[in-house]
């Protein structure tokens, strides 16, 4: 069988101007995992990339360190469907509307608005997001503004189909990419409901490392959230 290893992207810049970017430990923590790789000696047929900065910043760095020790690194290919679900639209479009909605949702938000110091505000966004999240993936109507979850549940099928399609035995596959995605993939290989993907996607680790066995017509789950280059 195949293997594809999912990584996801390292630590980026929360509550920062522009999120999209890795922070200092996000980077120390992508060349990590390129000198784990290369200390392994784990050799890549293929290399996915997804779209966003904080992904492809991870295998650049990543890659890097790999080189430096002498070894092969395919040159990233990107790939769309390798994109996180649509943030800005759940938190600008869904959001308020929840909001007008859902008196309780709408304390999450000003809980979120008045806490102060990093630790209150990262566990007042999370508390407000997870209920978000649940929402577009069980009740959200559909809106045009905002990717649907069937409809980025479908994107993630669809991109694992395009790498596992592709010609060849026994390949190792390596893809950058971020935890609503990883999250989807571990759902879809383990055949769970739909609200499995949110709760997998909440466990994944920065710069993560998460395995997939595939052959045609199969996909398994071999390991989830390793982080054995961060120990």
């Amino acid at each position: 069988m195949s293997v594809l290893t999912l990584v996801r992207h390292g630590q980026a810049s929360f509550f920062a101007k522009d999120y999209d970017v890795l922070s200092p430990a996000g980077e120390v923590q992508a060349r990590q995992l390129g000198v784990y790789f290369a200390r392994q000696k784990e050799a890549w047929d293929e290399v996915y990339v997804g779209p966003r900065r904080r992904q492809q910043q991870t295998a650049t760095l990543a890659g890097a360190e790999y080189r430096q020790a002498g070894r092969f690194w395919p040159e990233p290919t990107v790939l769309e469907g390798l994109d996180e679900y649509d943030l800005g639209g759940l938190l600008k479009c869904l959001a308020p509307m929840l909001a007008q909605q859902d008196p309780a949702f709408a304390g999450l938000i000003d809980a979120h608005r008045q806490s102060v110091g990093e630790a209150d505000r990262l566990r007042a966004f999370q508390q407000m997001f997870e209920t978000l999240t649940t929402y577009w993936v069980t009740a959200a109507p559909r809106m045009e503004a905002v990717e649907g979850w069937p409809a980025f549940r479908d994107r993630v099928q669809r991109c694992l189909g395009k790498i596992m399609e592709r010609p060849g035995r026994g390949r190792q596959v390596l893809a950058f990419t971020s935890g609503g995605f990883i999250g989807t993939a571990t759902a879809l290989a383990l055949a769970t409901p739909d609200r499995a993907a949110l709760e997998l996607n909440w466990r994944l680790r920065n710069c993560s490392l998460t395995r997939l066995l595939f052959a045609p017509g199969r996909l398994t789950l071999d390991e989830f959230n390793a982080v054995p280059h961060l120990a």
